[in-house]
């Protein structure tokens, strides 16, 4: 049999998935041991020890100055920022999207102009935000929507393109309205691919909000990591790096659950495929 036709088994399949992860965190182990045994002092690949101390330290003591616990104090602060932008530019994304896909006229008039804005690389524009919007929640809320409305836009333009002309011109001489062609028509089949695109940009958010925090912030996630290397801390930015991670990929999860929570035909039509 060809190696393309062969397929693992259910068991087989999560051994396979586990191995890298297993790899990584061996090879982990194996470096920091061999740093340490040169220098007990080593800070640049802390022991699991250091990790647990840093954690107890960051995620379960209250700190002494605030009384705040730093660890949930930034994840909130990031989570309330990266939320509200990703709320504003999937509305941004779908709105223009199918206008641009469905419209001509808008096509025509905002096509090009969406094309070239998506081309600009948001970290460049963020002194400008600075400047403009000043140091607050505003500019870092706005660098994340100028960053992943953009992509988004022209993805479900792209989608929306895509449809089956005829489902539209059988709405149309079935007597539907622009309006009722969008509705009963287009939003159906382009929201599960809207929440698909908003998965991809979750990368890329968490990257803007990160780059934010780190030039100018008092709380956050990215603002701790940046505050903290100053120390080498790496017991601290390691484990903050592994919880972004962790949060970023059960925002995921929470999109896929709900597209198959709300569009189940779709998830079984890709199973199918």
């Amino acid at each position: 049999m060809r190696l393309i036709n062969r397929r693992p088994g259910r068991g087989a399949g999560r051994l396979l998935s586990l191995l890298p992860f297993a790899a990584t965190l061996v090879a982990y182990l194996v470096a920091s041991a061999l740093r340490r045994a040169e220098n007990p002092d080593d800070k640049l690949l802390p022991s699991f020890a250091a990790f647990g101390e840093a954690i107890r330290r960051m995620a379960f003591t209250a700190d002494p100055r605030t009384g705040d616990v730093l660890l949930w104090l930034d994840t909130a602060a990031s989570l309330e920022r990266l939320i509200v932008a990703l709320a504003i530019a999937t509305a941004i994304g779908l709105v223009l999207g199918v206008a641009i896909g469905l419209l001509p006229y808008v096509r025509s008039l905002l096509g090009a102009f969406v094309a070239v804005i998506s081309m600009v690389p948001p970290l460049a524009i963020l002194p400008i935000l600075f400047i403009t919007v000043g140091l607050g929640e505003a500019a870092k809320i706005v660098l994340i929507v100028i960053g992943v409305a953009p992509p988004l836009v022209r993805d479900i333009a792209l989608r929306v393109g895509d449809l089956p002309p005829q489902q539209f011109i059988k709405a149309q001489t079935l007597g539907a309205s622009t309006w009722t062609v969008v509705w009963r028509v287009a939003l159906p089949q382009i929201l599960p691919r809207l929440l698909d695109s908003l998965r991809l940009q979750l990368g890329p958010a968490w990257l803007f909000l990160i780059a934010a925090e780190a030039i100018a912030s008092e709380s956050g996630l990215g603002y701790r990591i940046f505050l903290v290397r100053r120390y080498l801390a790496m017991d601290v930015i390691l484990p903050y790096v592994a919880w972004i991670t962790l949060l970023a990929f059960l925002m995921e999860l929470a999109l896929l659950a709900l597209q198959r929570r709300a569009f189940p035909w779709f998830a079984a039509a890709r199973a199918e495929a």
